[in-house]
């Protein structure tokens, strides 16, 4: 094999295909951002009702549930448990911050920090 350029039907095909592949990773990105606003939402929940940030019987069945889908979607199964894995290890972590009385960016329930200041390092009045 060489390095030599494609020629430009191969090329273009190379473009069309990366764009498709763009697309498909920006809409991941959205995805991922819109289940990490439920679970946010589920995480303050849980800490107001002093529930535990994990809930393995939960996420086991989320883990069958998505080895399923991956089987009927022809993806490695074991690649999707080690992403849901990875997610769900995020989540928890985020859980346990709020249970904690912070973001997961360090702020409080409010937009500041423990200490009174906004995680940019203003005070947390409006007026600063």
């Amino acid at each position: 094999m060489t390095n030599s350029e494609p020629d430009a039907s191969v090329q273009a095909e190379l473009e069309r295909l990366r764009a498709s592949i763009d697309n498909i990773d920006a809409a991941v990105v959205h995805m991922l951002a819109e289940r990490f606003k439920c679970t946010q939402q589920v995480g303050h929940l849980k800490a107001a009702h002093r529930l535990p940030p994990a809930d393995p019987a939960r996420e086991a069945r989320q883990i069958a549930r998505l080895r399923h889908l991956a089987e009927s979607a022809r993806l490695d199964p074991a690649f999707a448990e080690k992403l849901l894995n990875f997610i769900i290890a995020e989540v928890i972590r985020h859980h346990e911050t709020i249970a904690d009385g912070t973001t997961a960016n360090g702020t409080t329930g409010n937009g500041t920090t423990g200490n009174g200041t906004t995680a940019s390092g203003a005070t947390g009045h409006p007026t600063g």
